[in-house]
């Protein structure tokens, strides 16, 4: 069973910056993709970034420019650089990782825009 422990969260002001990370219980270069999601109050579920085994990055246009991801194998860590946060960054961030047909999820962490 693999695990994703979230953690980086918090409440920033606008223009504040904040860096997700995601823990994984297993060696991350066994999973085919790994990204971050995040999902808002009354709002479906949405993709932020994602990455490949191979190091290809992509990006949601609300995120271009702002949010970077990055992997660490040796620490089988996915982070999630999020600079001039905005309100409409508020969300509860997930962690996926996918490795063959089957899709694995954290828990979440609460990023809070305040403005």
């Amino acid at each position: 069973q693999v695990q994703l422990v979230e953690s980086g969260g918090g409440l920033v002001p606008v223009g504040g910056s904040l860096r997700l990370s995601c823990a994984a219980s297993r060696n991350i270069v066994s999973f085919d993709a790994m990204g971050w999601f995040r999902q808002a109050p009354g709002k479906q579920r949405e993709v932020v970034a994602g990455i490949t085994r191979g190091g290809g990055t992509n990006y949601a246009d609300s995120a271009k420019g702002r949010f970077t991801i990055s992997r660490d194998n040796a620490l089988n860590t996915l982070s999630l650089q999020m600079n001039n946060l905005k309100p409409e960054d508020t969300a509860v961030y997930y962690c996926e990782a996918q490795s063959y047909s089957s899709s694995y999820w954290g828990q979440g962490t609460q990023v809070t825009v305040s403005s």
